[in-house]
């Protein structure tokens, strides 16, 4: 938070506060999303596969570009926190503060979650959503934000100085090692940010702090997304539960959260998966 200033205040303050914003990153450049394209990819489309992701704990999937991924709620009202990695090279995954950038603080259908660098590119397109009704509300809250990083032990054991082991972070490192035959300490390094799905929160309107409430996501919700390259797919299930109180403790009552992965049936020849950064890689040095 930022204290209440103590230095002289100037003359212009008013001034130089009334000046307008800019958006940092216009996207009238990127492409627009193609919402026939992926409506034509959901039609018919096939299941071929689902797991289960247990409460306060982590699952992972493999889902091939061109596929289809689900995030459902199961049992009840449950909020989950989402990784990305290249299933071919784990050191590509998402970037959550790019994303942030490009799309806003609450992702939605349309938007593309980003990979970090050097590929940088789309991973994944958000194309079906039944949240997509709540919008913003009157706290300034909305759902399936990409602010917050993940609940983990390190943040709780300095606010709490306890030690517990199933926030999101350390779930997703068992998940991401358990699947990968790696260690966890060369597991940990390669979880990151997350989209945090059907997690609801905004920023205070005085202090502007991060803050979550209750989730509106019931049994039978879900987040569809389009595989735009190969995916590993990193769920836990958040010890929070439906955020609705605290987290990074078992006090909330949790529930499974499922991913399903879908195989279009309808021919996409249009559809090319998405191709690594075009940059030169240079810097400004010559090679």
């Amino acid at each position: 938070m930022k204290p209440v200033g103590v230095m002289p205040i100037p003359k212009d303050a008013q001034e130089r506060r009334s000046i307008a914003p800019v958006i940092c990153y216009p996207t009238d450049t990127l492409p627009k999303h193609d919402a026939a394209f992926y409506k034509l990819a959901q039609k018919g489309m096939a299941l071929i596969n689902s797991v289960i992701v247990l409460p306060r704990d982590g699952n992972t999937v493999e889902v091939t570009a061109g596929h289809i991924f689900r995030i459902v709620s199961m049992e009840g009202s449950q909020v989950g926190d989402l990784n990305l990695w290249n299933a071919n090279d784990l050191n590509e995954k998402f970037y959550s503060g790019k994303t942030r950038a490009l799309h806003g603080t609450h992702v939605g259908v349309g938007d593309k979650l980003w990979s970090s660098f050097p590929a940088m590119r789309p991973m994944a397109t958000i194309i079906a959503d039944t949240l997509d009704w709540y919008g913003f509300d009157e706290d300034g809250a909305s759902v399936h934000d990409v602010i917050g990083t993940r609940c983990d032990p390190y943040t709780n054991n300095i606010l709490s100085g306890g030690q517990y082991h199933l926030c999101c972070h350390s779930n997703l490192t068992r998940a991401l090692a358990a699947s990968q035959g790696l260690s966890l300490e060369q597991a940990e390094p390669l979880v990151h940010d997350v989209l945090n799905i059907f997690m609801c929160t905004g920023f205070t309107k005085k202090t502007h702090q991060y803050f979550m409430k209750e989730s509106p996501v019931r049994p039978g919700d879900y987040i569809d997304f389009f595989a735009e390259i190969d995916l590993l797919v990193g769920l836990s299930a958040c010890p929070g539960g439906n955020c609705g109180s605290k987290h990074s403790s078992n006090v909330a009552n949790c529930y499974p959260l499922g991913i399903e992965v879908y195989k279009p049936m309808t021919d996409l020849k249009k559809w090319k998966h998405s191709k690594v950064n075009s940059y030169d890689g240079t810097h400004g040095q010559k090679k």
